[in-house]
C-alpha cells in the first residue's frame, strides 16, 4: 500500500492523531515490536498489521497470520505519516480497545496492592505511573477523574507496553471509592496536610495508595475518606515530587512490608 491518499490510510491517521476517533472507532495504534508482543500477551485483539519491509521482515509479518490479522505492506512514506517516532521497528498495528470499568478487574491475591492515581493530566506521567505498578506487581490500577485517554501515543510509548498488561479500571473518584469501601481496602492518601510518614504504616491488608496531581494534590474526598493519609518526609527546600517517584517510593515500601516482615 503506497498512497497517502488510501481510505484506510486517511483513517488509520485519524486514529493516531485524535482521541475523539479512537473513542468512536473503539480501535487505536501501537508500534514497536516490544508494544505489539505486549499487546498480545495483554489479551488485545490485533485486527490489522502493517509493516515496511526495509525494517520488519516479511517472514516476521508472516509469523503474525497465526494469530488471524490482516497484513498488509506498505511504503515508507505510508510509515512515517502513520507512526508517532522515529525509532519504530517498521510494524503499526490496528488494535482494538479494551474495556477499563471497576468491574472488569480481578483480584487473585487475599490481600491486593494497587494504586490510585486521581486525575493525572501528562502522558509522561501516566506512563511512569504504570512502569512503576508493572515493576512492582502490583494487582491494579485505578484512575480516577480520567483527563486524557489512555491510548494516547505518549501514554503508550513512555509506559513502554505496560499500558497492556496492567489491570487499569478508570472512573470518577466517587465511583472508585465506592469501589474500594466494597472491597474493604485500606486507603492511604498522599497529602502533606495532616498526615503521618509514610513508613509507619500498614500496607499488608488489602491497600490502596492514592496519589494526586502535583500542581492540586487529592481532592477532599480522598483526604475525607483515607483510612490515613500520608506523607513523605521532604528534607529539600521544594515540598512536592514527581507523581510517579512519589508513587514508587510508597508503592515499593508496601511491597517490601509484603515482601519480607
Amino acid at each position: 500500500m503506497n498512497s497517502l491518499q488510501n481510505p484506510l490510510i486517511k483513517q488509520l491517521g485519524h486514529l493516531k492523531d485524535k482521541s475523539r476517533n479512537r473513542k468512536k472507532s473503539g480501535q487505536f495504534l501501537i508500534e514497536g515490536k516490544r508494544e505489539l508482543s505486549l499487546a498480545i500477551k495483554g489479551g488485545y485483539k490485533i485486527e490489522t498489521l502493517l509493516f515496511l519491509p526495509d525494517l520488519f521482515s516479511k517472514s516476521e509479518a508472516k509469523a503474525m497470520s497465526k494469530y488471524d490479522i490482516d497484513i498488509i505492506e506498505i511504503s515508507r512514506e505510508v510509515f512515517q505519516k502513520l507512526a508517532h517516532r522515529d525509532t519504530t521497528e517498521g510494524v503499526i498495528a490496528v488494535v482494538n480497545s479494551k474495556s477499563h470499568q471497576l468491574d472488569d478487574l480481578e483480584f487473585y491475591s487475599k490481600n491486593p496492592l494497587i494504586l490510585v492515581a486521581e486525575a493525572p493530566e501528562k502522558p509522561g506521567n501516566i506512563g511512569a505511573l504504570l512502569r512503576t505498578a508493572d515493576a512492582a506487581n502490583i494487582d491494579a490500577v485505578i484512575i480516577a477523574n480520567p483527563k486524557s485517554d489512555l491510548y494516547n501515543p505518549n501514554i503508550i510509548r513512555s509506559s513502554v507496553g505496560c499500558v497492556f498488561t496492567t489491570q487499569i479500571a478508570m472512573a470518577d473518584t466517587s465511583e472508585a471509592i465506592s469501589f474500594l469501601k466494597q472491597f474493604n481496602f485500606n486507603i492511604f492518601s498522599a497529602i502533606l496536610q495532616e498526615s503521618e510518614p509514610y513508613h509507619s504504616q500498614d500496607y499488608t491488608l488489602p491497600t490502596a495508595i492514592v496519589v494526586g496531581t502535583e500542581a492540586t494534590g487529592l481532592t477532599q474526598e480522598w483526604r475525607d475518606v483515607a483510612t490515613q493519609n500520608i506523607n513523605i518526609p521532604m528534607e529539600g527546600v521544594i515540598d512536592s515530587m514527581n507523581v510517579s517517584v512519589a508513587a514508587g517510593i510508597l508503592i515499593f515500601e508496601a511491597r517490601r512490608q509484603r515482601n519480607f516482615d
